[in-house]
């Protein structure tokens, strides 16, 4: 079976690389760049707790050597702190929190790290991976397709013609892939535009992260957020006028000095300056995210990033979706119309942020007026911010996905749970088959399902004292019959669920749904749902003879992977694309 092929080796590129190959899937990554990184510390990504997991799921080791978690959020009005929250640093933080101090959950830490060593990490951990080919000075041109594949043409010191069984674009905001697949980019342009600065100094905060809407002095503008970063680094952001202005040296480090000087009691600290840039922000979103056995992923299916939302987080989620449905696909394990839910989730998940945002805009930045002193008003707008910077509200929320064209078939089986249908499942502690403890979120993206019992009083008890005891039986024989490869894991509780409720979870961590006890032709139907609906015994034995369940006790190991020559296609069409150039 050819490889997958992926053009574009950034974060978004390198992550689904590896996340294929943690699923037995080989593939070729073609970078258009020489593979080095240029170091710009003012260049820098914040990852939602999951993400950040993800990352360092796929081998990524820069992310606990060169990333900060922070340790706390301040949110201030002119000289005013009207919010602060703390984050859990541990292993029990959630995505869904509150501020109300009687909540038992506090929110997980983001984490903030240069994209230059995130990248590097990734490139890191692809250079210990047999699966993955890294090809660099590949510059992509054509592609084509036909009923069994993909082929691709290279320019670069000696042209290349490759094969792949799928191609994904993650070529970013002016991807050669959309274009010659002639697929629409419409958006806004320069929604938001920053001025950004990397310093290291010292500032009254460690370790927190601070937005600073209205600050009282004169000449730096009506906001600035400040992040931390390892060794006393900052990445300090300050909003432009929408109407260009010009940023010149001077007025950057006079920015500078004023705004460390309004937090330092009036005396600027030392500080030495890394980095600096202007930052400007687009929204757009493609609108075709596959076209037959050719997928966008990260900018080059969306542009997002104003008030608080993260694109390149959005990117690794977008891995994180598409990776699982394409290696069942690839291991003949699901219908190919699994991936057409691929753009169905991602696609209604991200243009939901960008009209959240889109709608936001017009309050947070529409100037004032009689609305500034109306009671609340400010308060509301400080809370929109929040939610995009931390990751909660229609502005930063893990999204969930209710609607899917996977989601199972209601039975009477099914009970609530704290999770909603389609929303990420929280990171409780499971026993593993192996009777090890660990949290579920290490045995995500493994092409497999996980079956979740949640068995009070099991974390007293040693597996094996258990195992072939009351429900076990029952759920290991359930499991094993289902269409999909599954883990059976047991927990001592989960939000919202009763005793013995059973959940069945995506390789990607969305709830598929919850069971009273063990509902073994319920549980199928849920799985058989969740794979693409395909009825059982459709699919046919690949040439390779993997079997409809192919990959139950784990997904076959390909040979490493290597260039494969291919004749030159009679012609090469070239689409073009009529959208405006992103910067």
């Amino acid at each position: 079976m050819d490889p997958v092929i992926i053009v574009g080796a950034g974060p978004v590129g390198l992550a689904l690389s590896l996340a294929l190959a943690a699923q037995g899937v080989p593939s070729v990554v073609l970078d258009e760049t020489s593979g080095k990184e240029e170091p710009r510390p003012a260049r820098t990504v914040v990852l939602r707790a999951d993400m950040a997991a993800l990352v360092e799921r796929l081998g990524c080791a820069t992310v606990r050597d060169e990333g900060l978690r922070w340790v706390g959020w301040r949110g201030m009005r002119r000289r005013q702190q009207p919010r602060e929250v703390a984050f859990d640093l541990g292993l029990g933080g959630t995505e869904e929190w509150s501020e109300d101090p009687d909540s038992p959950a506090a929110p997980a830490a983001p984490l903030h790290i240069p994209q230059h060593a995130l990248a590097r990490g990734l490139r890191d951990a692809i250079a210990r991976e047999p699966l993955v080919r890294l090809v660099t000075d590949a510059r992509l041109d054509t592609v084509e397709q036909d009923r069994t594949g993909v082929t691709a043409h290279t320019r670069g010191p000696s042209g290349t013609w490759w094969r792949g069984s799928h191609l994904v674009g993650c070529d970013g905001a002016r991807s050669t892939v959309r274009k010659l697949l002639g697929v629409r980019f419409p958006g806004r342009t320069a929604v938001e535009r920053h001025a950004v600065a990397a310093l290291r100094t010292e500032l009254p905060w460690p370790g927190e992260s601070l937005l600073h809407r209205q600050p009282p002095w004169r000449g730096v503008g009506e906001e600035i957020t400040a992040r931390p970063l390892p060794d006393g680094v900052w990445r300090i952001d300050w909003l432009l006028p929408p109407r260009g202005e010009l940023v010149t040296p001077d007025a950057l480090v006079t920015r500078i000095r004023e705004t460390l000087a309004g937090w330092c009691e009036g005396t600027t600290p030392p500080y030495e300056l890394l980095d600096t840039g202007v930052h400007t922000l687009h929204h757009r979103l493609a609108r075709r995210w596959r076209v037959d056995r050719v997928l966008l992923a990260g900018d080059a299916a969306h542009l997002l990033g104003a008030v608080g939302t993260q694109g390149l987080d959005e990117g690794l989620r977008d891995v994180d979706n598409l990776a699982w449905k394409l290696a069942l696909t690839w291991h003949r394990a699901a219908p190919d119309a699994l991936l057409d839910s691929y753009q169905s989730e991602r696609r209604t998940a991200i243009a939901a942020r960008l009209r959240a945002a889109d709608q936001a805009l017009p309050a947070l930045r529409g100037g004032g007026g009689l609305r500034t002193y109306l009671p609340g008003v400010m308060r509301g707008h400080d809370a929109l911010l929040t939610d995009g910077h931390l990751g909660r509200g229609p502005l930063g929320a893990s999204p969930a996905y209710p609607h899917s064209p996977l989601a199972a078939p209601f039975s009477e089986g099914m009970v609530p749970v704290g999770t909603p249908l389609g929303a990420p499942v929280e990171d409780v502690r499971v026993t593993a088959p192996d009777d090890t403890t660990v949290r579920l979120r290490d045995r995500l993206g493994q092409a497999r399902f996980l079956v979740l019992l949640v068995a009070p009083g099991s974390g007293v008890w040693e597996r094996r004292h258990w195992r072939t005891a009351g429900l076990m039986p029952r759920l290991e024989e359930a499991a094993e019959a289902l269409p999909v490869a599954s883990e059976v894991l047991v927990t001592d509780a989960y939000p919202g669920a009763p005793a013995h409720a059973v959940l069945l979870v995506r390789p990607d961590g969305h709830l598929v749904a919850a069971f009273a006890g063990v509902r073994p032709e319920e549980l199928h139907a849920a799985a058989e749902a969740a794979r693409g609906s395909a009825p059982e015994g459709a699919l046919e034995e690949g040439p390779e003879g993997r079997q409809e369940k192919a990959g139950r006790s784990g997904a076959a190991s390909p040979e490493p992977v290597v260039p494969v020559e291919v004749p030159a296609p009679a012609e090469a069409s070239l689409g073009h694309d009529r959208t405006v150039d992103v910067h």
